[in-house]
């Protein structure tokens, strides 16, 4: 079995529309995937430049549950990228950015454990893109600015050991902090600490 690393993403539920808007904004451009339209709880609908479990039929999530997406985006070349991209620099736009994908999304948008908190879980589909996860500041960089643009509360990388690296936490950039750790013992501490930004 290979490696899983994800980045999960919690924001208020009401944010889900902007987090998965700025995410298109994200995928790549050209290519010829159909657009996909998906109906939110609420019934807000939103279209989006990928596909669900590989198919571009219209997805209902209007009663809740879950939303899942399999994504591509670019994202700007480091060390980390370069060596998970070798043998494909050709791919590198005039930006020095490479598309990445796929990304397995999950979004959960009222899950059990944290009902006040939407969900997004972005799963690395390669043991060599979970190193890439891990290794990437760029990657890492990716992820916490979708939390900061989606008004996100906190931002995790799952490593698949137990301990989660808190990448972002209450609208500021966190380093070298787990969970469990020395400020949160365990998971349940990190939810109480949680505050929803200010619109």
């Amino acid at each position: 079995m290979g490696l899983d690393y994800s980045y999960e993403i919690f924001m208020p539920p009401r944010n889900v529309v902007r987090a998965l808007t700025r995410l298109a904004e994200l995928a790549p451009q050209g290519r010829n995937t159909p657009l996909l339209p998906v109906t939110l709880p609420g019934g807000e609908q939103l279209i989006v430049p990928f596909t669900s479990k590989y198919k571009s039929e219209p997805v209902d999530c209007s009663a809740g549950g879950t939303l899942e997406l399999d994504t591509s985006i670019v994202i700007d070349v480091d060390d980390a990228m370069r060596e998970f991209h070798l043998g494909d620099v050709d791919r590198v736009d005039e930006l020095g950015r490479v598309s990445v994908g796929y990304i397995y999304l999950t979004v959960w948008f009222s899950p059990a454990w944290h009902p006040n908190f939407a969900s997004l879980q972005f799963t690395a589909a390669t043991s060599g893109m979970s190193r890439m996860f891990e290794q990437s500041a760029s990657v890492r960089k990716v992820f916490t600015d979708l939390t900061a643009a989606a008004g996100g509360v906190c931002c995790l990388l799952d490593t698949e050991t137990g301990t989660f690296d808190i990448c972002w936490l209450n609208g500021e950039t966190v380093s070298g902090e787990t969970v469990p750790g020395g400020r949160f013992s365990r998971f349940h501490n990190l939810v109480a600490a949680w505050r929803e930004p200010m619109e």
